[in-house]
């Protein structure tokens, strides 16, 4: 049984590179696919943070390749990937974790506002699927990973632009799985609920918000990055070949609906 797991989940001799890869979401992502034999390349704006993950991967024994870039261009994009396929000579494995938000009402949304977070939000990870498209054609395949986000499907304040390129992206994972089939590349995406992390900390670092989560979501709490892993490395091994134009949602039950019995407040979640 082991063996037959290993061959349906291992990602020996795989190279997944994974964008905006040194955050909270993404770094455990990274060392999940590191386990799993992977070849592991994180992409980040951010030195600092690729610092911080290369201390915690040596800390654990592994390994990863990191690669700073503003991916804020076409050239860039296409730049990070001729760096990514000079590590392994392949890439076999996309991951677009790249993602920024600022949080205002749709009244006070700026053009520069708007721009800042389509660049990064939907730009960049388009056209770093396209630049990594001819490298996995031409090895006989790849798999891509988005990860959009439940704000895609259900409305919050203050986060229109952010919510509105995630249904983008999305929308963009059903069109790169049809037009890319018969390349033999299946495209993917994740839709996390609440995550835990210091990107989502201004929605939840307060008494009423700790509140609401826990009362909000069915299992009574926020999701930690380490909650996406097996999702994630399930959608990238050789046993999903033939799931392709997928979005899961990963959200602890919040679009099974709300409760309107009366009920104990739950506790806040932690802080």
């Amino acid at each position: 049984m082991s063996s037959y797991l290993a061959d349906l989940f291992s990602l020996d001799g795989k190279t997944a590179l994974l964008a905006g890869g040194a955050g909270a979401i993404g770094s455990a992502i990274s060392e999940g696919f590191a386990r799993a034999g992977a070849k592991v390349i994180v992409h980040d704006l951010s030195q600092e943070r690729l610092d911080r993950l290369a201390k915690d991967f040596a800390a654990k024994g592994l390994e990863f390749k990191g690669l700073q870039a503003d991916l804020g261009t076409v050239e860039a994009a296409e730049d990070l990937v001729a760096r990514a396929k000079a590590v392994t000579g392949r890439i076999d494995i996309l991951v677009n974790l790249q993602g920024v938000n600022r949080r205002k009402p749709i009244t006070q949304v700026t053009p520069e506002d708007f721009d800042a977070i389509t660049a990064v939000n939907l730009r960049s990870v388009y056209f770093l699927s396209q630049a990594v498209h001819p490298v996995m054609k031409a090895q006989g395949g790849g798999k891509i990973l988005h990860f959009s986000s439940l704000s895609a499907n259900f409305s919050f304040d203050t986060i229109s632009v952010y919510a509105a390129t995630k249904a983008a992206v999305t929308s963009l994972t059903r069109s790169q799985a049809h037009e890319w089939v018969d390349d033999n590349i299946q495209v993917n995406s994740i839709e996390p609920g609440f995550v835990q992390t210091e990107f989502t900390r201004p929605l939840w670092d307060d008494d009423y918000r700790a509140g609401w989560f826990a009362n909000f979501v069915p299992q009574g709490r926020m999701a930690t990055p380490e909650d996406l892993v097996s999702t994630a490395l399930y959608l990238v091994a050789p046993a999903t070949r033939y799931i392709t134009g997928q979005n899961v949602v990963i959200d602890g039950g919040v679009l099974t609906g709300a409760s309107w019995v009366e009920a104990p407040r739950r506790p806040g979640i932690k802080r």
